[in-house]
């Protein structure tokens, strides 16, 4: 239910930014320390956003404060020291900054964290005891998040990108803080908050919106966030690769009439139900060897095979070798004159070392990978020349190509995202012109989706296996599809949830 009673509107409000984000399989046995968020603090926080540069029309309506907001490639487990480091800080910072009118917790949603099963909600309880019942918080996450009832209820907006792949997600955190914004300057209570959890856990490379069915289930949202009564409307996949009680799709609409957002988060929650049995890889799938062989026989240059089971991007360790030991046991693809291959990629630093040594041109033999994750294959061994060398990469920190006939392999010190042509050419490499670009990530990323002549999505092992029965969930809430295909129809009617100053009644079911 909304506030009774109208709030005094704030002309200027005093909003402070956290948050911490993180994609964290809990099937990868890699682990994430606090390094990997480049924690932002202070006035450095504000920097993250375009749309609250000096002169914006947002950074304007508001005092805007960072606390402490931390981002991290997408990785395994956060250890528990990690999160209580990093916690106790963003609490320390957000303390020291005074009364603040409003809060905007910028999060991911999918963040492990060991012993915990409900990280983000139970920091956002941490946050509300520092800043006081009266702060409105609006939070802004990525549709692979997760929404458990806790984390709706301490939310007082909440929203999340309506695009995956995720082109929409500054329009989202900017929409998140205007959100905020315009309810602070109105005066208007605390809106209705219409939660359903829907029983579906799909990959992301099911759910994309370049196709159907995800593209009509996601445009409705449109729909009903314009509709009379209703300020936001947001559909969460949730993160398939953990498992957790609260992994599964969610709804949530937000507004002032209690009839219009529970009809719309009904609405929506109907679509991606109805549509379960619809959705599909976003690309044709295979084995390696058949994602391969059709890449060979094609025309089309180049063609992209995603190696999907050890996508860094989706929270694997980033280093499984086994796409790597098959491609380099191909003669036709370790021959000088066989086809241009780009392999990305493979940590190994020692390998980077070693070849950092002998300089580009140089034969090498180094070892990489499988230091963390090598459940499926070990460390595996390559001669080659040092094609190209570059340091200070952001994640990688040092990257080496380094070249085994036709085949190109890209070597970093830490692992590394190959998501931009940019990625590519730096290292003296032309992904346009080569005849096989071989990436470990799941659906390709726009630069690379453009770019590719052709795609095939291999279902290859790792800490992000498509294959999600093949995992093993089994704390996951059940009935849940596709795990339980002929499950029967779930309770799809709208919860309300309190404000976040009422108590919270009622299981997050």
């Amino acid at each position: 239910m909304p506030e009774p009673h109208p709030r005094t509107p704030v002309a200027h409000p005093v909003i402070a930014i956290a948050g911490l984000g993180i994609e964290s399989s809990t099937f990868s046995p890699a682990r994430t320390e606090a390094p990997a968020f480049h924690p932002l603090r202070g006035d450095d926080v504000v920097t993250r956003y375009p749309f609250l540069a000096a002169g914006e029309p947002l950074r304007e309506a508001a005092d805007w404060r960072g606390a402490l907001v931390g981002k991290s490639l997408p990785g395994g487990t956060v250890t528990a020291g990690a999160f209580a480091e990093l916690s106790d800080e963003l609490i320390e910072r957000l303390a020291a900054l005074g009364r603040v009118d409003g809060l905007w917790y910028d999060i991911h949603g999918a963040m492990s964290v060991e012993g915990l099963d409900d990280p983000e909600a139970a920091l956002l309880a941490r946050i509300r005891e520092t800043v006081g019942p009266d702060v409105i918080v609006s939070t802004s996450m990525d549709l692979h998040g997760n929404v458990s009832r806790e984390l709706a209820h301490g939310s007082d907006l909440i929203t999340c990108y309506r695009m995956a792949p995720h082109e929409d997600a500054m329009e989202t955190k900017e929409r998140a803080a205007r959100n905020l914004v315009d309810l602070l300057g109105s005066g208007a209570g605390r809106p209705v908050k219409a939660w359903v959890p829907v029983p579906v856990l799909l990959a992301g490379e099911q759910t994309s919106t370049r196709i159907e069915p995800a593209r009509s289930v996601y445009a409705a949202v449109a729909d009903v966030e314009a509709a009379d009564g209703v300020t936001d409307a947001a559909i969460w996949v949730g993160y398939a690769w953990a498992d957790e009680p609260r992994n599964r799709a969610a709804v949530v609409v937000t507004g002032p009439a209690e009839a219009a957002v529970a009809a719309g988060a009904e609405r929506l929650a109907r679509g991606f139900w109805d549509a379960r049995h619809d959705f599909a890889f976003v690309a044709p799938t295979g084995t390696l060897d058949e994602c391969l062989a059709a890449a060979l026989a094609s025309p089309a240059r180049p063609y992209f095979i995603s190696d999907t089971g050890d996508n860094p991007t989706a929270g694997g360790a980033g280093d499984v070798t086994w796409t790597l030991q098959r491609l380099l046991e191909r003669p036709d693809l370790t021959a000088a004159d066989g086809p241009t291959a780009i392999y990305a990629s493979v940590p190994g630093p020692e390998a980077v070392a070693t070849a950092v040594a002998a300089g580009v041109g140089a034969e090498v033999t180094v070892t990489a990978g499988a230091e963390v994750d090598d459940r499926h294959a070990g460390p595996v061994t390559l001669t080659g020349v040092v094609h190209a060398i570059k340091h200070g990469d952001r994640d990688a920190r040092v990257e080496v190509v380094i070249r085994v006939g036709g085949l190109h392999v890209i070597v970093t010190e830490l692992r590394k995202p190959y998501h931009h042509e940019k990625d590519f050419t730096d290292l003296s490499l032309e992904p346009r012109g080569a005849d096989l670009v071989i990436v470990k990530i799941g659906y390709l990323e726009p630069e690379l989706f453009a770019m590719a002549r052709d795609w095939k999505m291999a279902l290859t092992p790792g800490g992000v296996d498509q294959d999600l029965a093949r995992l093993g969930h089994h704390r996951i809430r059940r009935p849940m599809f596709p795990f339980d295909a002929d499950m029967p129809e779930p309770d799809l009617t709208a919860r309300i949830i309190p404000p976040s100053h009422a108590p919270l009644a009622g299981r997050d079911e």
